[in-house]
């Protein structure tokens, strides 16, 4: 339970940025969903340390010359 709030902490600067820098700032994410909100599901699912991980590989691939697909989910737990 502990954790669960540790998470909702780290994302609120994420969530600060979503709601009132981005809307600001001409649209630039290529990939769906958006960096930041891929980034949200992936703390929410993997944790912290790892959550933040993905999210900033994920930023690194968000540039004009990247040839990955628009459609880019976090990748999901294996049973």
């Amino acid at each position: 339970m502990i954790e669960f709030w540790i998470r909702r902490i780290v994302i609120l600067p994420i969530r600060f940025y979503k709601l009132i820098i981005s809307p600001l700032l001409p649209p630039s994410c290529r990939y769906r969903p958006t960096c930041s909100q891929y980034m949200i599901e992936a703390i929410m699912e993997w944790g912290i340390i790892k959550g933040t991980w993905l999210g900033l590989k994920r930023i690194g691939r968000c540039h004009p010359f990247s040839n990955h697909d628009m459609y880019d989910p976090i990748p999901k737990r294996k049973p």
